[in-house]
């Protein structure tokens, strides 16, 4: 995915290994460190420069190395190529599966401040209101598969961009059933969705499921199946805490969408290969 782009060896300075450039990277989004900051951990952390295959023997990548890689990456949209491949590749070895889609979106906070060199917030951030709060920045939608909890379609937009908006999208087309929380709602109504040929699980509204359980003994089904919706979409929520808890992530470090799309994709690639790992220990731990 990558070689063809990366810089061969010529006259110049001879190129880091792709492989070592790649595990850089990989590490920057495991451990949520700038271009500075990994340059820093590979001199003081013996085990990052180890998974790197550097030694203190010779030259270690600088900050500006780091950085053109990863602008190498964002300019060919190759974090989002590294992402289907991975996908396709869990795919065909039967770990993804295609029955059900599971949906949701989490709000990325960015820099709201205007004391920068251009004096305003990012154009491409905007801001939201969820519940009481307001927030400023940018939104990942995401659609997971129903079994496995894998992350299959991602879509980056700004903040103040409507859930629904993006649903079509996130959804390959070979799925039986849809799940979403009651953001969702309307959705079978949706001009852009009235060829989707799916069970909608979509969750009643928070003050309709009060209303359920004000009698319980009466709506004891209607109540049974809002708790079966819940643990069916709950596994949408292990991707989001993956990239948060596990990786650190949360607060756009880049400007504009694009840049911030491409580490989007590079964090929930690695997060399917994280939870792949989770599902293989859990399998032998089960032998």
């Amino acid at each position: 995915v990558i070689e063809p782009f990366y810089p061969k060896a010529g006259n110049g300075r001879r190129p880091y290994p792709l492989e070592t450039m790649l595990r850089i990277h990989c590490m920057q989004h495991w451990y949520n460190l700038s271009d500075g900051a990994m340059e820093d951990a590979l001199y003081e952390i013996a085990s990052m420069r180890l998974f790197a295959r550097l030694s203190l023997d010779s030259a270690l990548p600088d900050r500006t190395t780091i950085m053109n890689f990863r602008h190498l990456l964002e300019q060919h949209q190759l974090a989002r190529q590294l992402f289907k491949t991975i996908n396709r590749w869990l795919a065909e070895a039967g770990v993804m599966m295609t029955q059900g889609t599971l949906v949701d979106a989490t709000i990325i906070e960015a820099p709201s401040s205007t004391k920068n060199k251009e004096q305003q917030r990012d154009p491409e951030m905007h801001q939201t209101k969820k519940g009481n709060q307001w927030h400023f920045g940018m939104k990942a939608h995401i659609g997971v598969d129903a079994k496995s909890g894998l992350t299959h379609s991602l879509v980056t937009t700004a903040a103040n961009e409507h859930d629904l908006n993006q649903l079509g999208n996130l959804l390959h087309g070979e799925e039986q059933f849809v799940s979403a929380d009651a953001g969702y709602q309307g959705a079978p109504q949706r001009e852009e969705l009235a060829e989707v040929d799916v069970d909608w699980l979509i969750a009643e509204r928070p003050g309709k499921v009060k209303t359920l359980k004000q009698h319980p003994r009466k709506n004891k089904t209607a109540i049974n199946i809002e708790y079966m919706k819940a643990s069916i979409r709950a596994r949408v929520e292990h991707p989001f805490r993956i990239i948060k808890r596990q990786f650190g992530f949360v607060k756009a470090r880049y400007k504009g969408l694009l840049k911030n799309d491409n580490q989007l994709a590079m964090l929930f690639t690695l997060a399917n290969l994280f939870r792949v790992d989770q599902m293989i220990r859990q399998w032998e731990r089960s032998q």
